[in-house]
């Protein structure tokens, strides 16, 4: 799915999915956001917020964190403000990986994920990752504008065979993803 969005201000990433069975080791996902510079969008990212982190600016929060899947609703949950992030950044890439602490797991072994990208209540993408069941990692979606114009969404997910760390550095890229 790729239907464009325009003029967004503030959205929320939120993923679940089901923790792992008694006496397997724990299934962390992780939300991940990059931003790139409007003179190089596909660039090395300006930075990027993740767990642990935030945007220097805060403009891109993580809000909650879980290590297990554990709990009721989304588990893990990131705020981006797109409508104050600044104008040198013209692009920000989300997607979600898999901690490969415990060996190597794919979305397609984790049980009931889903991914979703909301505006308010409006919801602009919403997956459950069987169409990257064989990866490690996702992209979910990109914003991007053009100067100080409006910032427009594009739905894209894309499967990554990585580790959160080689992800990072590659998800953005024009032409990544398996």
């Amino acid at each position: 799915m790729s239907t464009p969005n325009k003029d967004i201000g503030k959205v929320e990433v939120r993923i679940k999915w089901d923790p792992s069975p008694h006496g397997e080791p724990d299934i962390d996902l992780d939300i991940i956001a990059a931003t790139y510079r409007a003179e190089e969008p596909y660039g090395s990212p300006a930075y990027l917020v993740h767990f642990d982190s935030r945007s220097p600016d805060g403009t891109i929060t993580l809000n909650r964190d879980s290590r297990t899947g554990q709990g009721f609703g989304f588990d893990e949950v990131m705020t981006i403000e797109l409508d104050r992030l600044a104008e040198r950044y013209g692009r920000v890439v989300v997607g979600v990986a898999i901690q490969q602490r415990g060996g190597r797991k794919t979305f397609g072994e984790v049980g009931s994920t889903v991914v979703q990208i909301r505006e308010g209540y409006t919801t602009l993408v919403e997956d459950d990752f069987a169409g990257v069941g064989p990866s490690t990692a996702a992209v979910v979606g990109e914003f991007s504008r053009t100067g100080s114009g409006p910032w427009v969404f594009r739905a894209d997910v894309r499967g990554f065979d990585a580790d959160p760390d080689a992800f990072a550095a590659v998800m953005g890229n024009r032409a990544s993803g398996v």
